[in-house]
Formats: C-alpha cells, structure tokens, sequence
C-alpha cells in the first residue's frame, strides 16, 4: 500500500474524521469560524476529503468548489453534496484548473503539511484568488511535529512518517515539518499578508465527550491557523 493512499481507507478515514475529537469538536469548528460569513462567496476547498467542510459551507450560502487527490474521498463528498458543489480531482502540488481570480475565499484544511514544497500551491492560490482575496488554512503545528518526529533540527525542513490505523486499515502517513519561520516566508514570498494566525481551543464539549483528547488540546500545541489576504 502507498504512502497516504486514502482511497485504501477513504470510508473508515471519513467516518473517524466526522465524529472524532480533534476535527469535530476542535479543527473543523475553528476553520470554518475563521472562514466567517461565505454566503455569496466563491469558495475553493482546496483538499475537501469527504466533504465535511463543504457541506458546512454550502449551508452557510458558499457557491462552492472542491479539489481533492483521492477519488475515493471525493465520491463520499459527492454522495454528500448530491449536487450542491463542483467537486474536481485534482493535485496541489500542480497547476491548478481554474482561471485568475475564479475566488473570493481559499480553505484548506489540514493539507499543507503533505506538500514537500509550499511555494506551487501558494502561487496558485494568489492567482486564483480574486483581488482581496482571502486564504484560510490550517496545518500541523511545527512543534508538535518536531517533538513527534524526534529529529534533530527543528529549523529543517524534513519528511516524517506515522502509521494510522483506520478499521482493519494500516497506512503509512507522510508528512513535512517546516518551522514557523518558513510558513511565514512562504506567504509572504507568494505575495500574501497574514491577517490572522491562530492557536484555538477546542470546542467546550470535548470536555466531557473526550476527557483525554480534551487535555491534550488544551495543554499542547496541536494544529496552527492561517487567515492571509492576496495582496
């Protein structure tokens, strides 16, 4: 089985994903918080899985398309959707299939931390962006990789893996590391000018639902957030 082959595992990833502590009750909220008000608003998902935060998009009145690499995610999110949305196969890490200025409003959740190299997909976000444009994403946060991943230099950028078990399902996960440092280089060479970065708390009902994931995500760094404007 390849690395990140979530077509291997698409359903039981997304079943987990819907309900589980740290994207229901702490990653998904936080985005779409972030997101604010989309009615009206020409919405790329860009890395939409199973359609999760799609669907929470369109019901807020996004006119919405979603891209996404696994054809096994983007089925779940098209028997979701049933319609409502534009939903592409496409890669990140490539030129994206949309004309300059298609967007009012990039989100990506939990992507960036796949692509070896963040300038592509930046450079493609700007261009699809429409002027003023915002992108908000969110990505592991570079200390909890760097202390998971037990390598020596934080400052590097460097590739790590982790085995998820999902169902009867094992798949080996890659992912990259990159210091804070480089997150703001990067936005800030593709022409972006952060508005917002964010270190949330989870959902107040993770307390009683997740004791121990409740802990964890009160007490240590988790995911990190991005809202930056096309400037």
């Amino acid at each position: 089985m390849s690395e990140n082959d979530y077509d291997a595992f698409a359903a039981a990833y997304q079943a987990d994903n819907e309900n589980n502590a740290w994207n229901a009750y702490y990653e998904r909220p936080a985005i779409l918080s972030l997101a604010g008000d989309v009615a009206g608003l020409r919405v790329l998902d860009a890395g939409c899985g199973g359609g999760a935060h799609a669907s929470a998009l369109v019901d807020g009145g996004a006119i919405l398309t979603g891209v996404d690499v696994s054809v096994g995610l983007l089925g779940i999110a098209q028997r979701r959707l049933n319609g409502r949305a534009r939903l592409l196969l496409a890669d990140l890490n490539q030129p994206l299939p949309f004309l300059d200025g298609s967007f009012d409003l990039i989100i990506s959740s939990l992507v960036m931390h796949y692509l070896p190299d963040w300038s592509r997909p930046l450079s493609e976000f700007r261009r699809v962006l429409s002027s003023g444009g915002r992108l908000v994403f969110s990505t592991h946060h570079p200390f909890m990789d760097h202390e998971f991943a037990s390598q020596d230099n934080y400052f590097e950028t460097y590739s790590f893996s982790e085995i998820w078990q999902r169902g009867d399902k094992a798949i080996t996960m890659r992912f990259w590391h990159r210091p804070l440092h480089a997150m703001f280089d990067a936005l800030k060479s593709a022409e972006f000018r952060i508005e917002i970065v964010s270190e949330p708390q989870p959902d107040p009902k993770v307390g009683a639902l997740f004791p121990d994931a409740h802990k964890s995500l009160t007490t240590k760094p988790r995911f990190l957030f991005f809202s930056a404007i096309k400037t």
